[in-house]
Formats: C-alpha cells, structure tokens, sequence
C-alpha cells in the first residue's frame, strides 16, 4: 500500500514538472519568435516619434477619446518626448476643466496649479524664488485648548490677542527673511498673514491640494518645509514667470520655465466631470505605454498579430517536442489565439472564421495580418497603422506564463468552514 501511495505521488509530481517545463519552453519560443519581428526606430527620430504616435492611437482606439484620437495621441506623444527617456511621469500633471469639447484639450509647457491669486497680491512675478510649505498660517485667533482664560476687562483680551498677532508677525518674517517672492502653502493663510505677505511683495497662495504642491516642489526644484527658523536648510523653487491665466471661466496660476525643464501641463476640457474622469484614465493609459517605449524603443504590430505570430512558432514547437510536454505546449498555443479571438468577438466579428482566415495568413513569409475590427475583416496592421509596444507584450507574456505556473504548484485549497447560522425560530 505505502509503495502504491509513493508511486501516485511520483507520478502526480512528475506530470506537474511536465507541464511547467512545457510552459516555460512555449514562453521561450514565443518571445523568441517576437524578438524576430520587432521594429526598432531608435536611431530615426522622426521614425521613432511615427511609431509612438501610431501605438497612442492604437491604445486609444478602444476608449472614451477615440472620436478625436489623433489629437489626443499628439498630445500624449509631446507630453512623453519631453521626459526625454524618463518614466517619470509625475512631471506631467493633467488638469480637468468642465466645459468646450474635448478637442479644445492642449498641452501647456510649465506647470499649472489650480488655485486663484488673492486680492492686493501681486499678479506676476518674474526669476520666482518659491517657498513650498506646509504649515500652520491661522493662529492670529486666540486658539487655548482644554484651558480656560479669565479676564477682568476688554483689553485683557485685546493684549492676547495682539500676543498671537505678534507671533504670527515673527513667523512670516522668518519665511520673507528666505528672500522669496512667492509663498505656496498646504493649509489656510488668514487675512492678517496675507496682509503681511501683500505688504513685502510676497505672493501668498493659499489651500493648494497636497499633490499640487508636492509636484509643485518636483518640478521647480524645491522641497515641503514646515520649519523655518534655519533658513541655509530648506531648498527653495525656481522658475523664470508666474502669473495668473484663464481656462474658460476660471482662474489659474501658471508657473513657466521651471526647474525640471520637461514637466507640462495637459489641461482636459469637456463637457461634463464624468467624461473628464474616462478621458483622464484613458490619457494615463497612454502615457503610461509610450513612457516604457521610450525607454525600450521596440515596436512591434498590434491587431492579434503579435499573438499569431507566437502561436505559430510554439505549434511549430509542439510538434518537435516528444512525449507529454507537448500537451503543455500546445495548450499554450491555444492560449495565445484566445486574444485575436476576444478581439474579434469583441467587434462582433465570426471569431471562428477570422482565426481561420489569420492562420492561413501567417503561413505565408513576412505576413503582417492582423483582425481589422473597422472593415471587419483580416488587414494588414503596417498599413494600418496598428502598433504596440515590445516591453509591454513581453510583460504580459512573461507573467501570464508566472501566473499559470503558480495555479500548478497550489495542489490543494485550504477553506475556512461555513458561518453557523442562528436558527431565529
């Protein structure tokens, strides 16, 4: 009995180190078979700005923006350039503006902060010296907690508060005595600090949200204080203009010439909150996809043509490969033609027919066809104009592969046992 029990239990493991060497042996090929076909316009800068473009519309074809692609995928591949080969892609905020068509929608060199420049302040400022801070800026009201203050007359009080007021009148001289020009703070600034503020030639800006001063201080160069007693250790922004603008209706500040020279602003116009939220989430999709382009400069064709490809490579493997590994390798191949599959059940296409219609394709030399869900019917995607990214087809194979293996090891489930129910009777 006990030997029948290891001999199960050798051959359990043996079928499962099958598949995954199965697995790992179909992935191999099929990244092989794409690193064949990729397209690299590294050294060709206008080539190379071509295809970002072409994958930004391909990335927006299936999304809120794809009325107006073309311009949103200008805007996208302008913002990116800009990075200069960095993913960081904090440097390019996106403003949301209710009202005009999503077309009005531009790009805007600098940084734009979504706030008003108060009464009596200055309205631009040239070669800015920027304080970014966080800090308490209200304290010009008599604020005792968990104490009681007695006094016998009015101007008890008044000497209180002319004590805060005096307080208050040593910080903001702490925080001109940086030599700025303009304060931007995290919390409220209260009338008499403005005043002060005023008073110097300081511009004060007030309430600005947490991620507006935190890429605020990115961009110009600077960092949070919340201490101002040592002025040579806190690190002031710069940038070249500051002045006040307007988006339609409202009023904003923009900072031009900053520090880091490729942040910018993509300021959203449309007609209600709702489509400005899809057209951001759709705009940060494709940031996100042509900022690791950039960086690996690879391109290959979209359409289900990248997964046609593999396919045909790890059925060519398949039948190669002896005994049961080849199982795995062809369930692997058939994973792989599921994505043309969904594409074109997506596009209400004959997903049956279309896949027949791909593989006849794909036998020929140098085929570049693809599913064109426009005309609803196979396409060459190099004329087309349908791309993607290498790194990004080559992460979703590899974890895709990771993923299935990981499913494998698990040989048993653990459940926690039902909740008792009270019989309420």
């Amino acid at each position: 009995m006990k030997v029948y029990l290891i001999g199960i239990f050798m051959s359990f493991l043996n079928n499962y180190y099958i598949h995954i060497s199965g697995y790992r042996m179909a992935a191999e090929a099929a990244r092989k078979a794409l690193l064949e076909k990729v397209m690299d316009n590294k050294q060709d800068a206008e080539k190379f700005k071509e295809d970002l473009f072409k994958i930004a519309m391909t990335t927006l074809s299936s999304k809120i923006l794809s009325q107006d692609k073309e311009h949103f995928a200008k805007l996208t591949v302008d913002a990116v350039m800009r990075l200069k080969g960095s993913t960081n892609l904090e440097s390019i905020q996106i403003i949301k503006k209710p009202g005009g068509s999503l077309k009005d929608s531009f790009l805007d060199e600098g940084f734009i902060l979504d706030k008003k420049i108060g009464v009596g302040q200055p309205k631009r400022i040239e070669n800015a010296k920027i304080l970014v801070a966080n800090t308490a800026m209200d304290t010009d009201k008599v604020k005792i907690y968990g104490a009681r203050v007695r006094v016998d007359s009015m101007a008890k009080v008044a000497e209180i508060e002319g004590a805060e007021k005096e307080k208050m009148r040593e910080k903001v001289q702490k925080i001109i005595n940086h030599g700025i020009n303009c304060f931007v703070n995290r919390q409220l600034i209260y009338n008499f600090p403005e005043e002060l503020f005023a008073d110097a030639g300081v511009l004060a800006i007030e309430h600005a949200d947490f991620d507006g001063i935190e890429r605020l201080a990115l961009v110009t160069g600077g960092e949070i204080a919340s201490t101002f007693d040592n002025p040579e250790s806190v690190k002031l922004g710069h940038c070249s203009l500051i002045e006040e603008i307007m988006i339609g209706e409202d009023k904003l500040i923009h900072f031009s010439g900053v520090e880091m020279g490729q942040a910018c602003t993509i300021v959203l116009r449309g007609a209600s909150p709702h489509m400005l939220d899809e057209a951001e989430r759709s705009l940060h999709d494709a940031l996100c996809v042509l900022s690791q382009t950039v960086n690996d400069s690879r391109v290959l064709l979209g359409g289900g043509w990248p997964e046609m490809v593999m396919a045909k490579a790890v059925d060519e493997l398949a039948r190669r490969t002896p005994g049961k590994r080849s199982h795995a390798v062809e369930a692997f191949s058939r994973a792989l033609v599921a994505i043309p599959t969904t594409i074109a059940d997506n596009a209400g296409l004959d997903s049956a027919e279309m896949i027949a219609q791909l593989r006849a394709e794909h036998q020929k030399e140098d085929s570049s066809a693809g599913i064109d869900v426009i005309s609803g019917s196979v396409g060459n995607m190099a004329e087309l104009g349908i791309s993607e990214s290498f790194k990004v087809k080559q992460a979703v194979l590899l974890s895709a592969t990771e993923a299935s293996e990981m499913i494998l090891r698990v040989d048993e489930i653990i459940t926690c046992a039902p909740r008792q129910r009270e019989d309420r009777m």
